[in-house]
């Protein structure tokens, strides 16, 4: 199976935010190229939240080039077999974080949202981290830090807020 067919699949099988669920397949099935950074009209991308084991915090990246504390994520790429496996190798790349572990039943939100490339239709999941992780800057990021729950709101956009929301009523 493609990335692109286990995209489908995966937002076929997404319960809730049916409007913009279908918007994404919408998108997919006007573009075949839909999954990669070179579709100029937009590309799914799949972004983690990392989640710290004792589930108090959360993880969050000064993106270099957005100037954001955001979520881990990126665009997909040809070795990705599936979005999870997208959205895991990023949130380990990006954290330095080895065995994270995504929390089960798929995506927890999806969220569109323009960026300098395009438009990225992101396909949001939620990770934990193992217990004595110890997070490392990757070059994607000027920073790294810990935000207890109550703290999100202050530091990141309602994007993120919202992520941190669904993937907490997945806890």
């Amino acid at each position: 199976m493609s990335l692109y067919d286990d995209a489908v699949l995966v937002l076929k099988g997404y319960e809730g935010q049916e409007q913009l669920r279908q918007a994404y397949l919408d998108h997919l099935a006007a573009h075949p190229d839909g999954m990669w950074k070179a579709c100029g009209d937009g590309h799914i991308t799949a972004s983690a939240l990392v989640i710290d084991p004792a589930r108090e915090r959360v993880l969050l990246t000064l993106h270099k080039k957005m100037r954001m504390w955001l979520q881990m994520g990126g665009h997909c790429e040809p070795a990705d077999a599936t979005l999870a496996d997208a959205a895991l190798r990023e949130a380990t790349e990006e954290s330095g974080i080895a065995g994270l572990i995504l929390l089960p039943s798929g995506p927890v939100r999806l969220d569109r949202h323009h960026t300098p490339c395009a438009w990225h239709l992101d396909v949001q999941y939620a990770a934990v981290a193992p217990d004595g992780a110890v997070e490392a800057i990757s070059d994607e990021s000027l920073d790294l830090r810990w935000f207890a729950y109550g703290e999100v709101a202050d530091a990141a956009d309602e994007s993120v807020v919202r992520l941190l929301e669904a993937a907490r009523a997945r806890l």
